[in-house]
């Protein structure tokens, strides 16, 4: 029997990214997935999942997770075509790079709205049918950045994957004694949209030398994959993590252990 057998799961931003990694392998392992996300790749995506796996049972809504109205009654849908929900991830996420001192309030919003706000509404939504069942999983998006490390221009989205770990903590104390688990993931560099677009941000005229460059700064010397991220999440969201519960799993290649990148024999 694969892992995710019967597992009913929710994936936030599952459209592309570490999201579709995400839906992907929890697919190979068996899962029906609910997907949220507000991107016109959704569609698309579903499109893709369905050829890859041909007997999958996936449901999609473009829902904007900062309306907890819209969230709830896509939910609820959910929850009354599968009877159930047993996982979900909270997966979607933004990133605008910009110093402090130049920062409008309004980049720091959309940050703090989509990453804290919308989990937070996300969850609220979905925790309710979790109680339902003898066991289930909560696997939050966190970051290296934030709880661990941090580069210029990163204030607000730091800022956000660090609230994003202690909630997550917070829901693993509180939600405990329902039999829900809650645990993060903290990705270091995933080639991922969102890294690409940076890397074009950062050097437009050659993003691939940024992409390139990262990666002789790992000692893996690459950046993940969107599917190694998902085997972590498949892994937290199954009964083989069972007596895991309230910690951090960095998953980085690495790049987080150098000391600095200078010294050495």
């Amino acid at each position: 029997m694969r892992k995710l057998e019967n597992k009913v799961a929710v994936v936030t931003g599952g459209a592309m990214g570490n999201g579709l990694g995400i839906c992907r392998v929890f697919l190979k392992y068996g899962a029906k997935l609910i997907i949220l996300d507000y991107s016109d790749e959704l569609e698309g995506s579903i499109g893709i999942l369905n050829e890859e796996f041909p007997d999958a049972d996936i449901l999609g809504y473009k829902v904007d997770i900062r309306n907890k109205d819209i969230v709830k009654e896509a939910i609820d849908n959910a929850y009354n075509a599968f009877g159930k929900i047993d996982v979900l991830v909270n997966n979607a996420g933004v990133c605008r790079l910009e110093t402090f001192q130049e920062m409008t309030d309004e980049i720091r919003d959309f940050h703090f709205d989509i990453n804290i706000k919308g989990s937070w509404n996300v969850t609220k939504a979905v925790l309710p049918y979790l109680k339902n069942n003898d066991k289930s999983s909560i696997v939050n998006l966190s970051s290296v950045t934030g709880p661990m490390v941090a580069d210029s221009g990163e204030v607000a989205y730091a800022t956000t994957k660090a609230a994003l770990l202690g909630f997550s903590k917070a829901l693993a104390v509180e939600l405990v004694s329902d039999n829900i688990r809650s645990n993060a993931i903290l990705p270091g560099y995933i080639l991922t949209p969102m890294v690409e677009n940076m890397s074009k941000l950062s050097d437009p005229e050659n993003p691939t030398a940024v992409i390139d460059g990262i990666a002789q700064a790992i000692p893996m010397k690459r950046l993940g994959t969107i599917e190694e991220l998902g085997e972590l999440a498949a892994f937290l969201a199954s009964d083989e993590s069972s007596y895991i519960t309230g910690h951090e799993f960095v998953i980085d290649g690495g790049s987080t252990l150098p000391e600095t990148m200078t010294m050495g024999v």
